[in-house]
């Protein structure tokens, strides 16, 4: 007898329909999968034995074919155990088959017929509409992660035998509810306080002015002057994740399996860290089958690069394309995938190779021709995309044995909130979301300047020699502090604070 069911396979984070096609025919006992399976596909025909004997079905010892379409599609991962499973059950007529079309399976099943959660379910989930599917079948543990989509219905098992018995008499089982009315906020993570900073007045407002607009951030200064402190305060003072939002974070970290233990939705902002010794996979994603790498786990939130110039230089130049369309595209032979990577990205280094160039208390022990050098391993069109440049000086000692006197993380949040919510009321006939996220035709409509103002920028231009992407984003930085200090025009010392976060420019 022949059967099909249904499953789904990723691309990127893009879902697509798989029909499970399962015959069960005369002929020597064996099994055969074709349609492009990976490894664990193939390794499933083992698992897949076993846990239906071990279910208390009845393994039929006949030829089976299992044909995986489309068949010009790489199918990868254990998710599809579970509609193998049901495909062979059905085509031994252990189970019903009229219903089978109304149902999307995943999961993978161990020796003794339990199911087990996969990634990518939410992802999968949330394309469910454009796949023509209503109703999901997945292991208990991926429940939550699915029933956030709404208009879906999601049933979650934690055995073989107990979805047979489902197929076989649907009557009394509800789909799985959650509560989709918690507000995201009230699950975010509490970062470090920006309380807790003691002096760097200049620091703090950048940090501000960088959570305001989703602005580009670098800090440059000597050893211990506290750039990595203040770099990991930023999450803390961003508006929390909109619904919307979330279910993008959650669905990457869905597809990147890192979701087992975080519930239904990532509430907190992003906040990855990557070692300078990443490679450009690790950061932009890639393998043999793409999977999303620390810029897109950093999806509207924090990509923190401690040590910018100790990255190599090749790898760093990946995050050109990132930075300047807020998504990575990974090509392979067989596809390209493109994941989301919208990020604020935070660095942090030192001026020179020994660390002290201009420190007043330690001297600079480096040759013009080593800081020249260290720098030229930061390229142009890198820095170009950093809006905000911030030197960052040692403490004085009178303030090293201060109490902290500085606003705490709530009070700047909720200016920055203030000044998110104007910048998305001007942008509400438009997909933008913040003001670092602007291009030219928007600067001229929403950052006109006045004969003073342009004539100030005109000169910062030709003194720091900037490019017309660097002048942007003096214009973008501008167009965030008018709207903290709730400003409709652009105005001349709007524009002198942005310039004074030009520090890279100002040094070289």
């Amino acid at each position: 007898m022949l059967a099909r069911v249904w499953s789904a396979s990723l691309i990127g984070i893009d879902a697509v329909k798989v029909g499970v096609e399962v015959d069960v025919a005369g002929g020597l006992p064996g099994i055969v999968v074709v349609g492009l399976p990976g490894t664990e596909v193939q390794e499933s025909k083992e698992r897949v034995k076993t846990a239906i004997k071990n279910s208390g079905f009845a393994f039929p010892m006949r030829r089976i074919v299992i044909n995986l379409s489309p068949a010009d599609l790489r199918k990868e991962g254990p998710s599809f155990d579970l509609p193998i499973s049901i495909g062979i059950l059905a085509a031994a007529e252990q189970i019903q088959t009229e219903t089978l079309d109304e149902y999307l399976f995943l999961g993978e099943v161990s020796l003794d017929g339990s199911l087990r959660p996969v990634a990518g379910v939410l992802a999968i989930a949330a394309a469910a509409k454009q796949l023509g599917i209503s109703s999901l079948v997945v292991p208990a543990d991926n429940v939550r992660e699915a029933a956030v989509v709404k208009d879906l219905n999601v049933y979650g098992f934690k055995h073989l035998s107990e979805v047979g018995a489902f197929l076989n008499d649907s009557s009394g089982y509800i789909p799985a509810q959650i509560d989709l009315t918690i507000d995201p906020s009230e699950m975010q993570v509490a970062a470090p306080d920006l309380g807790d900073v003691k002096g760097q007045a200049h620091a703090r407002r950048a940090l501000e002015i960088a959570a305001a607009g989703g602005h580009n951030l670098i800090f440059v200064g000597p050893p211990g002057s506290g750039k990595t402190m203040l770099a990991r305060r930023l999450s803390g003072i961003m508006p929390p994740l909109e619904f919307e939002e979330a279910l993008e974070v959650t669905q990457i970290h869905s597809v990147a399996g890192l979701l087992k233990d975080k519930g239904s939705l990532i509430g907190d902002r992003p906040f990855r860290s990557p070692h300078h010794s990443a490679s450009g996979a690790a950061l932009v994603g890639g393998g043999t089958f793409p999977r999303p790498g620390e810029i897109s786990l950093a999806h509207r939130g924090v990509l923190f690069l401690d040590e910018l110039t100790e990255f190599r230089r090749d790898v760093l130049e990946f995050l050109r394309q990132p930075l300047e369309d807020g998504n990575v595209t990974i090509s392979r032979t067989r596809q390209s995938v493109s994941f989301p990577a919208r990020f604020t990205l935070v660095a942090s280094t030192n001026p020179c190779p020994c660390g002290f160039y201009a420190d007043t208390v330690q001297p600079c022990t480096c040759s013009p021709r080593a800081r020249e050098q260290y720098w030229a391993r930061l390229s142009g069109p890198l820095m170009d995309r950093i809006d905000l440049q911030v030197g960052v000086n040692r403490l004085k000692p009178e303030e090293i044995t201060q109490q902290p006197t500085g606003e705490d993380s709530a009070t700047v949040r909720a200016r920055v909130q203030q000044a998110r919510d104007r910048a998305l009321f001007r942008f509400k006939e438009t997909p933008l979301r913040c003001n670092a996220e602007m291009q030219s035709a928007h600067l001229r409509q929403w950052c006109k300047l006045d004969d003073a103002t342009r004539s100030l920028l005109e000169n910062a231009i030709r003194r720091l020699g900037l490019s017309v992407r660097a002048s942007d984003r003096i214009l973008k930085v501008a167009r965030t502090i008018a709207d903290l200090a709730d400003d409709e025009a652009l105005q001349v010392h709007h524009v002198a604070e942005a310039i004074q976060y030009r520090t890279i420019d100002r040094m070289q």
